[in-house]
């Protein structure tokens, strides 16, 4: 297969994709027991040469682990099954690779907003007092 396209400082090797096919199981009768159609697509970032050494680290810090795995079994097709595999390892990286986004900025509420807000809890505080029943003083 190709070389995969992950971003345009990042393509990783084909030789760097280790593939596995298996029986997918499950219904299909003789089909889904003798066909290897079933894909495992395995990457191993830590040992990859398509990362420099930041984009490596920081990869392997937001990964679960250094190797990424794919399995699909959804399509009766190998081909197509490499290809859904192939889509998902991409997305996966890719999704790894993008910017964290950017953190709000923490603010101090205003005078204006603390008074209305303790003027609102005045208001309120007044109206279910109103509810009450009044005080019998002796």
């Amino acid at each position: 297969m190709d070389d995969l396209r992950v971003s345009d400082e990042v393509t990783i090797p084909a030789a760097e994709l280790e593939w596995t096919f298996l029986p997918s199981g499950g219904p299909g009768g003789q089909h889904a027991n003798r066909a290897s159609t079933k894909v495992v697509l395995r990457f191993d970032v830590a040992a990859s040469a398509a990362f420099d050494e930041a984009t490596r680290r920081l990869v392997v810090d937001r990964l679960p682990e250094p190797v990424v795995a794919v399995t699909v079994d959804e399509s009766r097709s190998q081909w197509r099954n490499r290809q859904i595999a192939r889509r998902r390892l991409r997305d996966r990286l890719v999704a790894v690779l993008a910017p964290d986004p950017p953190q709000r900025k923490q603010t101090r509420p205003s005078r204006s907003v603390k008074q209305r807000r303790l003027d609102a809890k005045r208001a309120r505080s007044q109206q279910k007092s109103l509810r009450r029943p009044p005080r019998v003083e002796d």
